[in-house]
């Protein structure tokens, strides 16, 4: 039945077949390629480009290019670059075309081979950061591209650069509706864009982190119209799976449980793999008592009707944020003789999780393992045992003690700090309860892995890991108690100040002028109004949770604090500067629809009549995330044998500039969380991009660095590779400009030179 279904309505990817250079193959699955000696002198070329988020369904961003190898690697040169592009953006290739965003917010479409600026549409501020994807009809005429803006799902011509008005309603598909939540006090939206398959576009969504926040609902709309072709329910309805693991009508008021990352899609078989996050609250459970199906689950799907086919909880009852965000991994392994498609999950928690993609059977035992649940949270129960997995080994280290105290970058007094905190807090393994002492998590809610961080060959049962290596020290704030925070400059009195002061100064700093990866404030008054930094505190942003614990008077006050306030600083933010560029002409100015700002007041902040509530609403001190305490790697790259379930090689992802200049010391990884991914090929190499402005190239059977490109700005997300006139092109961004960048680039030489912009990279002659 499968077979003939597919054969009717066959993937875009398997379609699309052009004569000579524009021949275009997804995702890195050769369906039909002659051996080059068989092939005559004026056949027809099958060129593999990028024309998807991660390349293509599956995601594993691996490219079956034999062109460059060990041997010439160091060959590599700028073929060209345009320098108006953004990181943190995978760009797309297909037919020859590159898209990206460029010039501060645009959809900019590209010459592959030239570099030459082909179209831009402008005015998109807002729209997914990390992606976007790419459709086109069976016999290539209509082709499309997909992103989402201010809460919509809308569609520009990609030949055209200009909105498909036919699409939705007047070109936007609102993304809000049908998730029985007041949409005006709701943002749903994701970084990360979803997946093609088939006529549909596969989403998930980012619900935002507070109390009551909105469901996570996974849902497929069909490209064409804009029709919702399929809902799942990630917190489940009466009647549904999974509703016993929640307290009655949790569906009602829970929010979260929600694929913010990525999606996986094997389109041979039809299905979708999707990471599930935590439920809301992200470290308190009283409102939601018992083990929180699907929360920071790996769901699989039906893709063409959203059934569940099985699933896997990863973390019972989270109260640890430790959501699953990276992409599932599909490859085949041999185990016992055996040929095994199998699907790999790595998580925050440090565990590479391993299922048959077919029946969801672990490929090695994952047994419920006895963790501590005892904690002095009133109402909280933790659950007594986790699923820990025997094999494959983990890739970040699950302690943490003085001994591991960074011996670098910090000062005397700081590790002697470190190790005076950690010393005193609680640690009880990975699975420590949060409560009103300081626990420790190794890894912490933002190590292990993330969004962007994993890869895979999907022939040879290698997979490959990128992670944070961080601890968190972290604890929550009894009802009614305030955050030790210091005042500065910022603090000018008054009930916005103390506000701020209590539950954001340890984030965004006392000054507002922001701390870590967490962004300046300065200024912010120019860059929003007072409404849409109304709904930020509420429901949250990006890894900011919402306060839904404040009332109408407080969240008034902070707004009007925030607004007025003038503190000098760094300004700038997670988004980078505003660069100006030349001129140009676009052919269309603007998304097809804005968001309305929401009213002064209103949003779910109270429970439904009839729910049991908590007696408070607990906030922690916090999110903890301690990215300089760890010693090296801070962040590091695992290559997996799934075939065996070992680790073939670790390594540290590049360089620290400040390890360098200090000790001399190569390979230790960045200690930033700044989010990249790596490209392996069939020729045996793997390129990944990280922290210190490089591109590193290693042997993809040793880990041995092979050769390192010098970058002239900051590089984020995935890179991209493809094949066009009969060369292979390695893709990347590199930019001041850009979101999530992860860090205040102080891992990179700030002497170093090189490229910037969207750069291609070939082999020289």
């Amino acid at each position: 039945m499968f077979s003939s279904r597919r054969e009717l309505s066959r993937p875009v990817w398997e379609r699309w077949v052009r004569v000579a250079s524009c021949a275009l193959l997804v995702g890195g699955i050769a369906l039909s390629q002659a051996p080059k000696a068989a092939a005559p002198k004026a056949a027809v070329r099958v060129a593999r480009e990028w024309p998807d988020y991660a390349g293509g369904p599956e995601g594993h961003r691996f490219m079956p290019l034999n062109q460059i190898t060990k041997d010439n690697v160091k060959k590599l040169e700028v073929a060209w670059s345009y320098p108006h592009a953004e990181t943190g953006f995978n760009p797309i290739v297909a037919h020859g075309i590159v898209y990206t965003k460029a010039r501060n917010k645009s959809i900019v479409a590209v010459d592959a081979a030239t570099g030459k600026e082909l179209w831009v549409h402008d005015g998109l501020t807002g729209m997914t950061e990390r992606g976007m994807n790419y459709w086109e009809s069976k016999d290539g005429k209509d082709r499309r591209l997909l992103f989402c803006l201010a809460d919509y799902l809308q569609e520009i011509d990609a030949r055209t650069g200009k909105l498909i008005r036919s699409f939705g309603k007047n070109g936007a598909v609102d993304l809000r509706d049908e998730l029985r939540r007041d949409p005006n006090f709701m943002r749903i939206q994701s970084g990360t864009p979803g997946k093609v398959f088939e006529d549909m576009v596969i989403l998930g969504s980012a619900t935002g982190e507070g109390y009551f926040s909105a469901p996570g609902d996974l849902r497929a709309y069909n490209v064409i119209t804009g029709k919702l072709m399929w809902q799942f329910h990630t917190v489940p309805h009466p009647g549904e799976l999974g509703y016993e693991t929640w307290p009655k009508d949790a569906w009602k008021y829970i929010g979260g449980v929600n694929d913010w990352g990525e999606v996986t899609i094997d389109p041979v078989r039809g299905i979708a793999y999707f990471p599930l996050g935590s439920p809301t609250f992200d470290f308190y459970g009283a409102d939601r008592v018992g083990t929180d199906l699907f929360g920071s689950s790996i769901v699989a799907l039906d893709v063409r009707t959203g059934r569940r086919l099985w699933h896997f909880q990863n973390v019972h009852h989270d109260l640890w944020d430790y959501d699953n965000v990276a992409a599932p991994m599909l490859t085949t392994i041999t185990k016992d003789g055996k040929k095994i498609d199998v699907v790999a999950q790595a998580g925050k928690t440090g565990y590479l999780y391993v299922f048959d993609r077919v029946t969801g059977e672990p490929i090695w035992p994952i047994p419920e393992t006895p963790v501590p649940y005892v904690t002095n949270v009133p109402g909280e129960v933790v659950t007594p045992t986790q699923p820990i997995p025997t094999a494959p080994p983990p890739f970040t280290a699950h302690t943490f003690t003085a001994k591991d105290v960074n011996p670098y970058i910090l000062t005397a007094k700081e590790r002697a700090d470190i190790a005076d905190r950690v010393s005193k807090a609680r640690f009880q393994g990975t699975f420590t309860p949060i409560g009103f002492d300081t626990a420790l998590h190794m890894p912490g809610n933002q190590g292990g892995a993330n969004w962007g961080m994993t890869s895979s060959n999907p022939n040879d049962g290698t997979v490959y890991v990128i992670s944070f290596n961080y601890p968190t020290l972290i604890k929550l704030l009894p009802a009614g108690q305030q955050r030790i925070g210091g005042g500065g400059r910022g603090a000018v009195g008054g009930p916005g100040s103390t506000a701020y002061t209590t539950n954001c100064s340890g984030c965004h700093g006392p000054n507002r002028t922001g701390l870590s990866t967490n962004p300046s404030l300065v200024g912010i008054g120019n860059r929003m109004n007072a409404a849409a930094i109304r709904t930020v505190i509420l429901e949250g942003k990006g890894q900011m949770p919402g306060f839904h614990q404040f009332n109408g008077t407080e969240v008034d006050a902070l707004v009007t604090f925030l607004m007025t306030a003038d503190a000098g600083g760094r300004g700038g933010g997670r988004g980078g500067p505003i660069l100006t560029f030349p001129p140009v002409t676009p052919v269309e100015t603007g998304p097809a629809t804005l968001r309305p700002a929401p009213p002064a007041s209103g949003g779910m902040n109270e429970y439904p009549d009839g729910v049991p509530a908590p007696d408070a609403r607990l906030s922690m001190d916090g999110y903890g995330v301690e990215i300089l305490a760890n010693k090296p790697p801070y962040t590091s790259l695992t290559a997996y044998d799934l075939n065996k379930g070992t680790i073939k090689w670790q390594i540290g992802l590049g360089d620290d500039y400040r390890v360098v200049k200090e000790a001399g010391v190569h390979g230790t990884g960045a200690a930033q969380t700044l989010k990249s991914s790596i490209i392996s090929t069939s020729s045996g190499l793997v390129f990944a991009n990280a922290a210190d402005r490089k591109i590193h190239i290693y042997d993809a059977d040793t880990g041995k660095e092979l050769h390192q490109i010098p970058l002239g700005a900051v590089s984020s997300g995935s890179p991209s590779m493809y094949e066009l006139n009969g060369k292979q092109y390695l893709l990347v961004t590199a930019s001041p400009v850009g979101t999530r960048q992860g860090g205040d680039d102080k891992a990179a030489d700030p002497a170093q030179k090189g490229p910037s912009g969207l750069v291609a990279i070939t082999l020289g002659k």
